[in-house]
């Protein structure tokens, strides 16, 4: 459908029941996008997702000389691997607000040896870092005409050998680096001047590395763990019960979070025909929690959103690198719920909710972050009235296009079918 500048949600009057079929995670996707555009055969990609930053990767990798044919209905991506090689010497990439195709393309045209690539994003990339992944790649001979973008970066290949990087900030500086490592002309070792921000990412990113050598022909991408935690959210909101048929996988640490509602009171179960399935007791009171988010913090959001409904505070932490993601996580949130009507502290690293009345009629600013829209529609599925009626507005809602375009058609047809 097609979403207003403003989109109120409607109450869930019984308990959820039904399906819900995650898409593929962006995470997998873009990193698969350029794994296969490493490999030296062709790949498919099967299940893959079709969103803003996935569509932005695509396009980026199609302005440097690759063939990307896909098949949105059928959820496929055909790319031509070319072993290590860049085809065009010189392109124009605009990405957005993409981190990852931001940071995994910087380091990937480096591969080539004469580059001259011009980098320039959306107003908030402008704002997200990429200075420390220039000066790694300094290391290497490359040449970029600023720390931030825009900029233009000269590239001299990979010669390999030490590089040093502080990937505090972002752990996909790390990921990018080590995707691309393997084709350095001689080893490749990265050396972190402090704590990469995400290990779960780099674990992931390991992994894919591995997977993708030697090349396979079809790589499967798993449903985004990172989506379904508001899936998972939902029954404890409305009650209910909810499957999740292809809520599975190995890579994704944000799996994690399923750990943290069970603990406020989901039941879970899995079975042969839908691999996970959670529920709970409408009208049953649920308690706040205390957890470090600092491994799965693209999460922390869905339980903030629905924080006012637990007994006794929420505490999170573990937070402190998301003020620099889409938008500042941890202040945008703390804003956002205090307008609800909660009594919130907010620390660098964390967030402490304390639940109150929740004041009706708020129209949500979602501040171009997906994550704000995702999390705060599934709060606004609450019957707050007792009646029905929406009370809670979602600014913004395309936003969701950056990694779940079908996200508000999803949840409405759960609406319709609880009904």
């Amino acid at each position: 459908m097609t979403l207003p500048a403003e989109l109120p949600i409607p109450p869930f009057t019984r308990p959820v029941r039904g399906s819900a079929v995650l898409p593929g995670s962006k995470s997998i996707t873009n990193r698969a996008l350029i794994l296969a555009a490493l490999s030296d055969r062709t790949v498919t990609l099967r299940g893959a997702l079709f969103s803003r930053d996935t569509r932005i990767m695509i396009a980026a990798l199609r302005a440097l000389g690759f063939a990307v044919v896909f098949d949105e209905t059928a959820l496929t991506i055909t790319i031509e691997g070319r072993g290590g090689e860049i085809p065009h010497r010189e392109a124009r990439l605009h990405i957005g607000n993409a981190g990852t195709a931001a940071r995994f393309l910087t380091a990937f045209v480096c591969l080539r040896p004469d580059g001259v690539y011009h980098f320039d994003g959306d107003e908030a990339m402008r704002r997200r870092p990429i200075g420390a992944l220039l000066d790694a790649l300094a290391m290497q001979g490359a040449q970029a005409d600023a720390r931030s973008f825009p900029f233009t970066l000269r590239t001299a290949g990979l010669p390999g050998g030490a590089v040093e990087l502080d990937a505090s900030e972002s752990s996909q500086m790390l990921s990018a680096l080590l995707m691309v490592a393997p084709h350095a002309r001689t080893p490749l070792h990265v050396r972190l001047t402090s704590e990469a921000g995400s290990k779960p990412f780099v674990a992931m990113t390991e992994a894919m590395v591995k997977q993708f050598s030697p090349a396979p022909a079809v790589y499967e991408i798993e449903g985004d763990a990172s989506a379904a935690s508001y899936f998972l959210a939902l029954p404890l909101v409305t009650g209910g019960e909810l499957a999740l048929p292809n809520y599975r996988g190995t890579l994704q640490g944000d799996f994690r979070f399923r750990e943290v509602l069970e603990e406020v009171g989901l039941r879970t179960t899995s079975d042969a025909e839908a691999a996970f399935v959670g529920s709970a007791q409408r009208g049953a009171r649920h308690r706040g929690v205390t957890r470090n988010f600092r491994e799965f913090s693209d999460t922390f959001l869905t339980l903030a959103a629905i924080s006012p409904l637990l007994d006794g505070p929420t505490r999170i932490s573990g937070i402190a690198h998301s003020r620099k993601q889409e938008t500042d996580r941890v202040a945008g949130m703390a804003r956002e719920l205090r307008k609800l009507g909660q009594h919130v502290i907010e620390f660098e690293d964390s967030l402490e909710i304390h639940p109150r009345p929740l004041v009706p009629d708020v129209t949500i600013e979602t501040y171009h972050d997906h994550r704000f829209a995702m999390s705060f529609g599934i709060l606004g599925c609450h019957d707050l009235r007792g009646d029905g009626r929406p009370w809670l507005t979602i600014g913004d809602p395309a936003c969701c296009a950056k990694t779940f375009p079908e996200f508000f058609d999803l949840l409405a047809r759960l609406h319709a079918g609880s009904h």
